[in-house]
């Protein structure tokens, strides 16, 4: 609480008040307040008019005004708003000196910006008296923008470190998006079209292949859980396992004898990647998995699953068939044994491998497609192929959920048989 010193102590005060102005046509009433604010610590400068004193206040501003309000020329109401107008940045205590005491003229100097009043003539005791209620309110009203002020700083400086945050995000969502390097391949005897869409600006999905010799074809659909930073760097470190560009270092393939590649019975692919996650990662995620190898041949695909949503068949008269053994996710328990099945494309077939972000993808009532309603939307486009299928999922499932911002990742792969 500031401190004022009793009426003829010359000790210095404590107080947020420095630059006390007194404005008045009366040269003595002037000099008789300034006489008792110098006594109470204040540096005081005199003003005999509203222009004059404005023409100061542009020098310095005070930080406590005592204007009269009747003067010649610019009266104390005018100097008051004009005062404000100037002080946007520091804000002064003003007190109007007046004989008035009608509520509306009282209204009227409240309007104007004016903080408190004084009957002329002016008792010392009450002038110091409001003098030290003014003080406590410029004191909070001083720590207020302290605070406000650091509080727009530390705004700043958050939006700073988000925009930086924002830029990282955009570049890991490229390196991302750069591990399915091609998203699209014809192969004699069918087309493969591939699709990932983050619900951030990085996810835990990833879709891809590998060449298995000349006549087979790896497809691996990943969802780890969680969304982000991590689950996307755990997405990544999939990646190299099951890698199409380095296959010495791809888990599900086993060099042979004359340098070809064969690839690991999809089960046993899993139970490593299994074991690689419980006993040489260090990660809290986890992640569904379907692994499948399809003959380019002969049209049958041999899978395993983790998990993962059931893969799709849809015949070439566009029925849909959704079956799988489902599985254990991997990277939750250790020693778990995983089972494989097969399914047999005929030409003009097409396989599909889904996450889970299509089946549970919520209308805005919080409804989810589901399976029932995947089998419908492909029944529907079972026209559209390739590529452009992908993508008519996607027009579909925005308009099913109302909005593009999907809740989950969404990733896809499309297999597309034509037979030899």
């Amino acid at each position: 609480m500031p401190l004022i010193l009793k009426q003829g102590d010359q000790s210095q005060r404590s107080g947020v008040m420095q630059l006390a102005m007194v404005v008045d046509d009366s040269k003595l009433q002037r000099r008789i307040l300034g006489a008792s604010l110098k006594r109470w610590g204040f540096e005081v400068v005199e003003a005999a008019s509203g222009q004059e004193a404005l023409e100061k206040c542009r020098h310095r501003l005070p930080d406590l005004v005592l204007s009269d309000w009747v003067m010649p020329g610019m009266t104390g109401l005018e100097f008051c708003r004009s005062f404000r107008r100037l002080s946007e940045g520091q804000y002064g205590y003003f007190i109007l000196l007046t004989s008035k005491s009608e509520k509306a003229e009282v209204a009227k100097g409240l309007d104007s910006g004016a903080d408190d009043f004084l009957s002329k003539p002016v008792d010392v005791d009450e002038l110091r008296a409001r003098i030290a209620a003014g003080e406590r309110i410029l004191e909070m009203q001083r720590e207020l923008t302290g605070k406000n002020r650091l509080i727009t700083d530390t705004l700043d400086e958050l939006q700073r470190v988000y925009d930086l945050l924002d830029k990282d995000l955009l570049e890991a969502k490229k390196l991302q998006q750069s591990l399915i390097r091609e998203r699209t391949r014809d192969f004699d005897s069918g087309t493969l079209s591939l699709m990932l869409r983050s619900s951030g600006h990085v996810g835990g999905d990833l879709v891809g292949f590998f060449p298995v010799g000349n006549d087979k074809l790896g497809l691996f659909g990943i969802d780890v859980s969680g969304h982000g930073i991590s689950s996307a760097l755990m997405t990544a470190r999939l990646a190299g396992y099951l890698s199409a560009a380095a296959p010495d270092q791809n888990v599900a393939l086993v060099k042979q004898a004359d340098g070809s590649y064969k690839m690991r019975p999809p089960a046993n692919v899993i139970s490593m990647l299994n074991s690689l996650v419980l006993n040489e990662m260090e990660t809290e995620h986890y992640f569904t998995l379907l692994l499948a190898e399809v003959d380019l041949k002969t049209g049958d695909v041999l899978m395993a699953q983790a998990g993962h949503p059931h893969p799709v068949v849809q015949r070439q008269d566009g029925r849909v068939e959704q079956g799988g053994l489902g599985g254990f996710p991997v990277g939750l328990v250790d020693g778990m044994v995983y089972e494989q099945f097969k399914v047999s494309l005929s030409p003009g077939d097409r396989l599909l491998i889904l996450s889970d972000g299509v089946t549970e993808c919520p209308d805005p009532n919080g409804k989810m497609l589901d399976e029932e309603g995947l089998s419908d939307m492909l029944y529907g486009l079972r026209k559209v192929a390739g590529p452009p299928l992908l993508e008519a999922i996607l027009w579909q499932l925005t308009e099913f959920a109302g909005d593009a911002d999907f809740p989950d990742d969404v990733s896809g792969i499309l297999f597309e048989f034509k037979g030899c």
